[in-house]
């Protein structure tokens, strides 16, 4: 299996590639963070990521937001939302 570098996607630069990610790979990025695959499970990256795999027209990203909102305090939904925002800037 590939590895993804998702740190590379954090500062704007045309060597990221990050204009190309596509939304099965923002898809699997939040499956990743929501099942804890890479160490803890990180809601606020699941839903961050579920939210710009929907933007990029990725299928049942947003019910997969929805789910895992379910189990986070507004606090950590609205940095999410903050998160998905600043990367969009980016990008």
């Amino acid at each position: 299996m590939a590895h993804i570098d998702n740190t590379a996607f954090t500062t704007a630069t045309a060597t990221s590639g990050a204009a190309h990610v596509d939304g099965a790979v923002l898809m699997n990025l939040g499956l990743r963070a929501a099942l804890g695959r890479d160490g803890a499970v990180d809601l606020v990256a699941a839903h961050m990521y579920f939210n710009l795999a929907d933007r990029r027209g990725a299928e049942g990203a947003a019910a997969h937001r929805q789910e895992v909102a379910c189990d986070m305090s507004k606090g950590e939904i609205a940095t999410a939302l903050r998160a998905a925002r600043k990367w969009l800037t980016l990008h």
